[in-house]
C-alpha cells in the first residue's frame, strides 16, 4: 500500500517505474466508424455517464500534483466534445506555471481545421493525426464514410499555425504494405513524422485480426531493402522507437505492442470520459474515480485510489495475436483512444 502522507509524491507503482504521462479520453464519441476502432452501429455512452469537463479538469490537477508532466487528449474524436476548448485552455495555465511540460492530442483531423489556431493558442505544439491511407476512397472504405480532403484541410491548418504534426497510422496486411511507400513520401514531403502502430485485439473484432495483423518487425526488414534507416535514441516520451530515413531525412516510429514488449519501461496511464482509470491498456481492470469525486470536495480520496491503483499496475499487457489464435480485450479502441 502506498504512503497516504506522500500527497504529492511520483506515482510509482510496484515495479518501480514512474507514471508521468496522463492519456486522457473526453469522450468515446467519434464522428468516423474506423473498422480496427470501432463497430459501424456503436451504442456509445449516456451523457449522464460522462464526466464534465470541469470533472476532467478537476482530476487531470490531482495527476499534475503527482507529478504527471505530459496530458495528450484522446477520444473517440477529442474535438467533437462540445466546448473542449475550454479544458485545453484551463490546462494551459499549467504549461505556463511550468508544471506541465507538454498538453497535446491526438485527433482524426477531419475537425482540425475549426481548432488548429485555438489550439496553438493554448500552447499545444504538435498534434498526432490518424491517417492511414491517401486515397479518397480507401480513406472512406476504412473510416466507412470519412472525407479525407477534411483531414488534408485540417493539415494544412495545424501547420499555418505553426503546429507540428506527426501522422499515425495503423500496419495492416493488404492495401497498405503497397500504399506504405507513398505515405512516407507524403509524411517526409510536408516536414511531418510518420508512426506506425500494430494492430491490437481490441473491442467485439478482435477475433478477426489475426487475419490482418501486420508485424512491424517483419515490416522493417522489408524498409530496410529499400530505404536507408538510421536508428534514433531520441523518444517523444512514448513507446515509439525511431529511425531517420537518409532519403527523405524524415523520421518514422514504431509502436511494436505485438511483436516487440515495451511494458519494461512504460510511464503512461489512461484516464475514460467516465473517471475509469487504467493503468494498462491491454487489461480489463479499470478503477471508477467518479463516484469518489462528486462525493468529496477535497481531492484527498481521489489521490489515495489513484496511488493505490498506479501502484498496482501489472507488469504488462497480455495482448496477442497468433496464426490461428487471438488473445485479446472486449472494450473497443474508442474507449480510451488508444
Amino acid at each position: 500500500m502506498v504512503d497516504a502522507n506522500h500527497s504529492c509524491a511520483a506515482l510509482k507503482d510496484q515495479f518501480g517505474r514512474t507514471a508521468n504521462y496522463l492519456r486522457l479520453s473526453v469522450t468515446d464519441r467519434c464522428d468516423l466508424r474506423c473498422t480496427y476502432c470501432m463497430t459501424e452501429n456503436m451504442t456509445f455512452l449516456p451523457r449522464k455517464d460522462v464526466l464534465s469537463l470541469e470533472e476532467l479538469y478537476r482530476l487531470s490537477t490531482v495527476f499534475i500534483n503527482h507529478g504527471v508532466r505530459k496530458i495528450r487528449l484522446t477520444g473517440g474524436e477529442p474535438l467533437v466534445r462540445k466546448n473542449v476548448m475550454s479544458l485545453f485552455e484551463n490546462l494551459s495555465r499549467h504549461m505556463v506555471s511550468g508544471e506541465l511540460d507538454e498538453l497535446t492530442l491526438t485527433t482524426n483531423g477531419s475537425l482540425l481545421s475549426r481548432y488548429a489556431g485555438g489550439l496553438a493558442d493554448c500552447g499545444v505544439e504538435r498534434v498526432n493525426v490518424s491517417l492511414d491511407t491517401l486515397d479518397a476512397e480507401r480513406y472512406r472504405t476504412i473510416t466507412r464514410w470519412g472525407k479525407i480532403d477534411r483531414v488534408f484541410a485540417g493539415l494544412d491548418a495545424a501547420q499555418d499555425a505553426g503546429l507540428k504534426v506527426k501522422l499515425n497510422a495503423v500496419a495492416q496486411k493488404g492495401q497498405f504494405e503497397r500504399e506504405l511507400d507513398d505515405l512516407i513520401r507524403f509524411a517526409h514531403g510536408r516536414n511531418m513524422d510518420l508512426t506506425l502502430i500494430e494492430e491490437m485485439p481490441l473491442g467485439g473484432s478482435a477475433s478477426c485480426r489475426s487475419a490482418s495483423f501486420l508485424s512491424l518487425g517483419e515490416l522493417r526488414q522489408r524498409l530496410e531493402a529499400q530505404w536507408t534507416l538510421e536508428p534514433l535514441s531520441e523518444t517523444t516520451g512514448g513507446p515509439a522507437k525511431y529511425v531517420r530515413l537518409q532519403e527523405t531525412g524524415g523520421k518514422i516510429g514504431f509502436i511494436t505492442p505485438m511483436s516487440c514488449d515495451f511494458c519494461s519501461d512504460c510511464n503512461r496511464i489512461r484516464l475514460s470520459c467516465t473517471g475509469q482509470l487504467y493503468t494498462c491498456m491491454g487489461q480489463e481492470g479499470g478503477l471508477s474515480l467518479k463516484d469518489a469525486l462528486r462525493q468529496s470536495d477535497g481531492n484527498e480520496t481521489v489521490a489515495q485510489l489513484i496511488r493505490n491503483k498506479v501502484f498496482e499496475k501489472p507488469r504488462g499487457h497480455e495482448f496477442h495475436i497468433g496464426e490461428h489464435d487471438v488473445n485479446g480485450i472486449t472494450r473497443a479502441m474508442s474507449t480510451l483512444g488508444g
